[in-house]
């Protein structure tokens, strides 16, 4: 006989769904999309970029989440309906595989339901990711390029454009340093639950004498800030130096003077980019990065101004550690925060972080002041 409990989950995921299309009302979203389509389609619509850059980005933000759903929506109802054709014709196969999509269908929609929690003015938007490794040399550069090569995944599965516009090797093996751009809907929300300090338990692939050693790594989160009037940064004000890029990069890039590094002269702040063969595509990339360092500097600033006022003292050092990694003597990563935690570490490493996601945004909406 065949067994087919689970199918009564999948109605449930769908009932889920149908709840969610009403509450974030996707009708009245086509609607808005339809109007503001008609808009950009009038003559002279285009002659006011400063106009029609709001327009666009209204219209690209509604229509990823209404994509964004209805990809979710599509999933669960197909799934459904295989699950039922395969149940009256008996096809135990097909059901197999119905039910063996199930916890990744699940996965879907609770990370959709998640996305919903993300109201702040960035969480929408792109992100850029930067990791630093931490004291410890080699071990610690090796773990830095393993939580590269961890959200490097994580962006894949969400199907997420990602690139890299600045990256340090390490002495002799992993990495120093890295920055990079992740481009999708919600990037920024889903990845600033990252920001902070990783800790890694392991035994050392680099001691001969198999001892275990504590590895740390930094991982910063923030907006990608477009080019406009809200944050003017005076070209004088930025000293720029060029330099032949290091590391493994071809004889173009060892031959010519394509890295760029950018002095914001009043704040100090330095960015480089090095990952490109152009110098003009090098300087566009600092130019992003230093645009959305500037921008993180005045959050921080805003911030502090309003902790002196209530009279608290924040932490604005190096970071906070957020959470273990722990491959020996047992196997464990565990949130400090959301005490989140789970035994298989190798999925984590592949990029199955949404889970610490999910419980760390649900901790902060369930933990924000009720207005």
């Amino acid at each position: 006989m065949l067994d087919t409990s689970w199918v009564s989950e999948l109605k449930d995921l769908q009932q889920k769904v149908e709840t969610m299309r009403g509450y974030l009302n996707i009708a009245g979203l086509k609607t808005v999309i339809d109007e503001l389509d008609k808009k950009m389609a009038e003559p002279g619509f285009w002659d006011d970029p400063d106009k029609t850059k709001g327009i666009i980005q209204e219209s690209k933000q509604k229509k990823q989440s209404v994509n964004s759903f209805e990809k979710v929506a599509s999933r669960v109802n197909d799934a459904l309906l295989m699950a039922d054709m395969a149940m009256e014709e008996e096809d135990a196969d097909t059901l197999e595989e119905v039910h063996g999509d199930l916890d990744a269908i699940a996965s879907a929609v609770k990370m959709f339901e998640l996305s919903t929690l993300l109201t702040g003015e960035y969480d929408s938007g792109n992100a850029l990711l930067s990791v630093h490794a931490g004291a410890g040399g080699t071990e610690a550069q090796d773990w830095a390029e393993m939580l590269l090569r961890m959200y490097l995944r994580w962006a894949e599965r969400k199907e997420f454009k990602t690139e890299i516009l600045d990256i340090s090797a390490g002495d002799e093996a992993g990495i120093k340093s890295v920055v990079l751009t992740v481009e999708g809907l919600n990037a920024f929300g889903f990845l600033r639950a990252e920001k902070g300090i990783h800790r890694l338990v392991r035994i050392s692939p680099f001691d001969a004498n198999s001892r275990r050693h504590t590895s740390f790594a930094s991982l910063d989160v923030i907006p990608e800030i477009e080019d406009n009037a809200d944050l003017d940064i005076n070209p004088d004000d930025i000293k720029i130096d060029t330099y032949r890029a290091s590391g493994a990069g071809g004889q173009h890039v060892n031959k010519t003077d394509s890295a760029v590094r950018l002095t914001h002269i009043p704040t100090g702040l330095v960015v480089q980019c090095q990952n490109e063969r152009s110098q003009f595509k090098n300087k566009a990339g600092a130019m992003k990065i230093l645009r959305a360092r500037l921008f993180e500097l005045r959050r921080k600033e805003q911030e502090e101004k309003v902790s002196q006022l209530q009279g608290e003292l924040k932490d604005i050092a190096w970071g906070s550690q957020i959470r273990s990694y722990v491959f020996h003597p047992y196997t464990m990563v565990k949130d400090l925060r959301s005490r989140e935690e789970t035994g298989n570490v190798q999925a984590v490493m592949d990029g199955d972080i949404d889970d610490f996601i999910w419980a760390f945004l649900q901790m902060e909406a369930r933990d924000k002041p009720k207005s």
